[in-house]
C-alpha cells in the first residue's frame, strides 16, 4: 500500500484520495461515483450497510460517503460502529432523502463531518469533500 502512495509524491492530488461511497441506490452511486473520479478521486463502493463497515475496515479510506437508509444495516449503524471501532475517526459525509430533524442531529451527534439531504446539488457534494480532504486550502 505505501508504494502506491509513495509514487504521487507531488501536491496533495485529488487522485491520492480514497473515497468510499455507501449507497444502495444505484442512480445515486453513478451519479456521485462519476463526479467525483472526474475530479481525480479514487471511488470504492459498498452496496448496503454491512459491506461498507467492512470495506472501512479493510481499505481505510480517507472518507465515505454514506447513505442513511440502507438494506442490512442503516448508515447509523455503520456510523455508531466506526465510532466505536477507530481510535482516530474517520471523515463522513451523511446523505440522506429523510427530512427529520431529529436524524440530522443524531448524526451530528456521531459526529459526521458534513449531512447532505437528497437531492443536492453534485458541486455541493464536491466541494464538502474538497474541504475535508484538503483542509488547508482555502476558497
Amino acid at each position: 500500500m505505501s508504494n502506491e502512495m509513495a509514487v504521487a509524491a507531488a501536491p496533495v492530488a485529488a487522485a491520492e484520495k480514497r473515497i468510499l461511497l455507501v449507497d444502495d441506490d444505484a442512480e445515486i452511486v453513478e451519479a456521485i461515483k462519476f463526479a467525483l473520479e472526474s475530479k481525480g478521486f479514487k471511488v470504492l463502493i459498498a452496496r448496503d450497510g454491512n459491506q461498507g463497515l467492512a470495506m472501512a475496515e479493510r481499505e481505510d479510506p480517507d472518507l465515505m460517503i454514506l447513505d442513511m437508509m440502507m438494506p442490512k444495516r442503516s448508515g447509523f449503524l455503520v456510523l455508531e460502529k466506526l465510532r466505536r471501532s477507530r481510535p482516530v475517526p474517520m471523515r463522513i459525509i451523511m446523505i440522506t432523502a429523510n427530512e427529520g430533524s431529529r436524524h440530522k442531529a443524531y448524526a451530528e451527534m456521531l459526529g459526521v463531518d458534513e449531512y447532505l439531504r437528497k437531492p443536492f446539488a453534485m458541486d455541493r457534494l464536491v466541494d464538502s469533500v474538497n474541504k475535508l480532504l484538503n483542509p488547508a486550502q482555502k476558497e
